[in-house]
Order: structure tokens, then C-alpha cells, then sequence
């Protein structure tokens, strides 16, 4: 295993006689790039398999953010001045996909600029540390030594971030890591507990010594972030220009901010439709809110009982994909269910998906699921059997897990960094309404958990515009999520503190979903009956987690399919 990352083998498009004179220099421009990033981002490097950074939180100064903005806007030069006469069609398509990814950065540090309006410190530590322990990647004595290390840099890395506050701080956000500070020692005692049966005495002294200057740390910067909130400001909106400028950088295939907000309006209507018909098919005689009440008294005793009921759907799931030849299952790819650990329950209220590693040699997804957040006693409402069915469709297979592990396979780089969130949470909503179709889990119950999801993925779009444009507060959002998808209050109310800061994120979901099926409808028409559905599938899993207008290049042809496919399955270390 290399131990410097400039020795580091990573992957590009594997040469062929059609390359362009410049393709070679394109990849090696998108090469010292992620190489920089995940230097100066050591969990970026963990998160996706490389372990050389294991030991290091990074710099968390502003002085570190700045340069990097500065360092970007110097690649970005670079990629613009590639003569794209001299690029392969494939060459021509990656510099189009990586300009897009810088940008889109750019825009993220310079404009809309919430690293410098919230402490992100305790998100940066808690990944550290989790990812470390719960990846099985190598012996766990080795990864607790790295634990070590990485909190051993806590105390500095905390006083760094400070740096980044020079301008009035959110207080909601504030208010949210105040509360990850409260957390992280449960992460931490788990570590110390790990490593008592685990390391050798002088190692475990040296853990358990850095885990209390931690939790030091962590008690003076909560105070510091108690400090900054009467000084601070309520006001987190992006603002009706900002919001517009940066869903034309997420490249929505061609759609504004108004297109996509009138399509989240149209889809509540139709999803509300749905349930209410769903509803009625369950019992005709009751009213839709009892049918939906009396499906979420039906769940587990014990939130144990519901981590074994979501394996058990996930494995019914991944069965009914190759029994019915849906799509490609690899026969390597790994997942664990796990409970979400303390810190990151209270802005994931339900459940999320860490992807599998690309770099590491057996990499597995894991997918947390959370108890309930702020102890709230309904909260195993929330884990009703028929919601479990969804849930893991979308979190594992065909979902999240299986389309993450496909993509890492790709060895583009310029893909790996793409991350396009309404492919990746479209498609993962896709594979919602595509399961019902193709015959899984498609009574009356579990369609209408899908129209209630899809509901919930209407109000975040209607939210994601109206609250990032001034036109709705955290309050009236709440309500107006609670009255829509009758989730439990805590949950509604951790969904909606998540929308301040994730703008153009959460409408990802729902948008996403409505693209895929554009494009499914597409091919359908174009090809006729040559259309096959596993086929396009497998066209869209292994070309990546692209924005949803680059696989729209894709299926007309801006490649041809051999090409694609013959450069797909290459991969070239370098």
C-alpha cells in the first residue's frame, strides 16, 4: 500500500488509437487536481479509499480555503485553454464534465460562501473518526492508530476554524453544531471502548489521552460557538439572484429555478392523488389520515427488530432485480445496515447511504438508519414496514448502493467528482416507482408509501425555491411539510434545518426522478422495440453519477456506445 499520495495509483480512461494529442494532458490536469483536493481534504481521500491522509484532518483555516478557491480558479484556466481541437470525442466530453465540476466549486466558495457563515469543524471530525471505524478496509488496531492520530489534531484543527467566522455567523447553524459537540464524545466512547480490547497498552494510553484532550477541545468550542450567536444573524437565505445563478450551475438539464418550482407544485397534486386513491383501495370507509396512521402503528417492537426488517427488505429488493433481469447485480459489491451513530442523527432524521470506496480493495456501501431523533418517543413510527420497503429500495437496490458501486468503477476521475445529486437521489427515487412497476412490494400500502415519499420530495422542491428566495421561514415550512406528509413533528423539523443549508440539494430528489423518466421515455421512443429497460439501466449505472444533461449527451450518441463502453471498462493507472 502506497503511504505518500503522490505515489498513489489512480485510475483514467484506458488509451486507445483514437485518443487526441491532448487527452493524456487533460488527465493529468484532472489527476494534480483530486490529488490537491484530497490533500487538503484528508476525509475526501478516506471517503473514497485512499489511506495515506488517514492520520490528518487537514487545515481548517481560512487562509486554507482561500487558497484553494485560488487554485481552482488557476485549473480552471487550464482546462479552458485546452485547444479542444486536439481532444478525442471522449477527451472533449471529460474536460466539458470537469469545467463543470470546477465551476460549479467556484461558485460554491467565492458566491454562495456558507463555510464562512457556519462551522462545518464538527461534521469534518465526526466523518473522520466514523468513516475510520466503521469501514472495515484493514485491521481495526491499524485504524484506531489513525483514530488516534486524527485526534490528536482536533484542539488545532477546531482553533483553525475559527478563522472562517469574520462575518456574522447563522444562528440555526451555529445552534446545530452546539449540538454535534454534545455527541461526538458517544462517537468517541465507542473508539475508547474498541480500542481497549483491540490495542497494546502504550497505543491505548495514547487514544485514550487524545480523546480527553478532544473532548476538552470540543467543550471549548461549543462555548466559542455559544459566543458567536448573540452577534449572529437569522439571516441564511441565498436571496432570489444568488438561488437562480446556482441552479443554472447545477446544469438541471436546461430548466430555471421558476420551471422547477411550478414541477414541484405539479407533483404534490399528483402524488396527493395517488395516496388518496392507494387510501381508499386500503379501506374504503376510513379517512386517508387514519389508513396512513394505522400503517405506521405497524412496525417493530424495538429498533433492533427494525435494522433486521430493513436487511430483510434490502435482500428481497436485490433478489427481485435478478430474478427479473432488471438490471446488472455485481456479484463483489458489499453493504452494511448499521444505526446511525449520535452526531449525525439529528440532521439525518430517517436514513442515509456512505458509498463504497472506489480505491479500497474490497470496498463496501454502508447505509445508517436513525432511531429517532431527539429522543422522540413516535419516532418507530417512522420505521413502519410498509416505509422500510421504500426506504431500502432507495437507500440499497436498486438505489443508492448499487448505483455508487457501479459508478465507482468507472475509472474516469472527473466522474468521481462529479457526484451529480439529482442522478444520484433521482435515481435512487426512480428505483421507488420503477421496483412498483416491475411487480415488488406493489400493494395497495407500499404505493401509497411511494406517493407519501414522493410527496415529501414535492414539498422539498417547493421548500428548496421558496426558502432559499426569502418567501418561507423555518416554522412555516415545518407546518407546511408536517400537513403534507404527516411525518412526526421532530423529524419534519430536522428535514427542514438540513433545506438552510443544502440549497438546490433536496429538490435534487424529485427533479431527478422526473428527468430519469424523461429520458426513459425518450429511448423508449428513439429506439422502439429494441428498447430493453436492463439495458438502460446499465447505460446509466456504469457511465457514473453524471448531471442529468451529460448522460443525456450520452444517449444521443455524442459517443458511440462502443466507445463508451470499451473506455468504461478500462482502466489505465497512472
Amino acid at each position: 500500500m502506497a503511504t505518500d499520495l503522490s505515489e498513489v495509483p489512480l485510475t483514467r480512461p484506458a488509451t486507445t488509437p483514437d485518443d487526441g494529442p491532448l487527452d493524456e494532458r487533460l488527465y493529468d490536469l484532472i489527476e494534480e487536481r483530486f490529488r490537491r483536493v484530497v490533500r487538503a481534504n484528508p476525509i475526501l481521500g478516506t471517503y473514497v479509499g485512499i489511506h495515506t491522509e488517514d492520520g490528518r484532518l487537514g487545515d481548517g483555516s481560512r487562509d486554507a480555503i482561500l487558497g484553494e478557491l485560488d487554485a481552482d480558479k488557476r485549473h480552471l484556466s487550464e482546462l479552458e485553454a485546452l485547444d479542444t481541437s486536439r481532444l478525442s470525442p471522449l477527451g472533449r466530453f471529460e474536460r466539458d464534465l470537469a469545467l463543470h465540476n470546477v465551476r460549479r466549486e467556484i461558485f460554491e466558495t467565492d458566491v454562495v460562501r456558507r463555510w464562512e457563515r457556519r462551522s462545518f469543524a464538527l461534521d469534518v471530525v465526526g466523518d473522520g473518526i466514523f468513516l475510520l471505524f466503521a469501514r472495515d478496509f484493514g485491521p481495526l488496531g491499524d485504524r484506531l492508530v489513525s483514530i488516534a492520530d486524527r485526534l490528536e489534531a482536533i484542539p488545532a484543527f477546531l482553533e483553525q476554524s475559527k478563522t472562517r467566522a469574520t462575518v456574522p455567523q447563522v444562528r440555526l447553524w451555529q445552534t446545530l453544531e452546539i449540538d454535534a459537540a454534545e455527541h461526538l464524545p458517544a462517537l468517541f466512547r465507542e473508539v475508547r471502548a474498541a480500542s481497549d480490547r483491540t490495542l497494546d497498552r502504550s497505543e491505548h494510553r495514547r487514544l485514550c489521552a487524545a480523546i480527553d484532550r478532544a473532548n476538552v477541545a470540543l467543550a471549548a468550542y461549543r462555548t466559542w460557538l455559544q459566543g458567536t450567536l448573540p452577534g449572529g444573524t437569522d439571516d441564511w437565505a441565498l436571496g432570489t439572484e444568488r438561488y437562480d445563478e446556482l441552479i443554472a450551475h447545477r446544469a438541471f438539464d436546461g430548466l430555471d429555478a421558476d420551471a422547477i418550482l411550478e414541477l414541484g407544485w405539479q407533483q404534490l397534486r399528483l402524488n396527493h392523488d395517488l395516496r388518496s386513491a392507494a387510501a381508499r383501495e386500503i379501506d374504503p370507509d376510513a379517512s386517508e389520515a387514519d389508513v396512513i396512521d394505522r400503517l405506521k402503528e405497524d412496525h417493530p417492537a424495538t429498533f433492533e427488530e427494525a435494522l433486521a426488517a430493513y436487511r430483510e427488505a434490502m435482500v428481497r429488493a436485490r433478489s427481485h432485480l435478478i430474478e427479473r433481469d432488471i438490471v446488472t447485480v455485481p456479484d463483489d459489491e458489499r453493504i452494511e445496515v448499521i444505526e446511525t451513530p449520535d452526531y449525525l442523527r439529528n440532521v439525518v432524521p430517517f436514513a442515509a447511504y456512505f458509498s463504497p470506496p472506489k480505491f479500497d480493495a474490497n470496498p463496501t456501501g454502508i447505509y445508517i438508519v436513525t432511531p429517532a431523533v431527539h429522543d422522540d418517543p413516535n419516532a418507530m413510527r417512522e420505521h413502519n414496514r410498509t416505509s422500510m420497503s421504500n426506504t431500502s429500495v432507495h437507500e440499497a437496490y436498486p438505489g443508492h448502493h448499487l448505483q455508487l458501486s457501479v459508478a465507482a468503477r468507472h475509472p474516469s476521475l472527473a466522474r468521481l467528482e462529479a457526484d451529480a445529486s439529482e442522478f444520484v437521489e433521482g435515481w435512487g427515487m426512480y428505483s421507488e416507482q420503477m421496483m412498483r412497476e416491475e411487480g415488488f412490494d406493489d400493494a395497495a400500502n407500499f404505493r401509497l408509501n411511494v406517493a407519501t415519499d414522493a410527496i415529501w420530495r414535492a414539498c422539498r422542491i417547493i421548500l428548496d425555491v421558496r426558502m432559499h428566495r426569502g418567501e418561507v421561514g423555518v416554522d412555516d415550512a415545518v407546518a407546511f411539510l408536517v400537513e403534507h406528509t404527516a411525518f412526526e413533528t421532530a423529524n419534519a423539523r430536522a428535514e427542514v434545518e438540513r433545506y438552510t443549508y443544502t440549497p438546490s440539494y433536496q429538490l435534487s430528489y424529485l427533479l431527478g426522478k422526473v428527468l430519469i423518466l424523461g429520458l426513459r421515455d425518450d429511448e423508449r421512443r428513439r429506439l422502439g422495440d429494441a428498447f430493453s429497460l436492463k439495458q438502460f439501466h446499465d447505460t446509466l449505472l456504469r457511465n457514473g453519477s453524471l448531471p442529468i444533461s451529460f448522460h443525456r449527451r450520452l444517449l444521443d450518441g455524442e459517443l458511440d456506445e462502443a466507445g463508451v463502453g470499451a473506455r468504461g471498462a478500462g482502466a489505465a493507472a497512472s
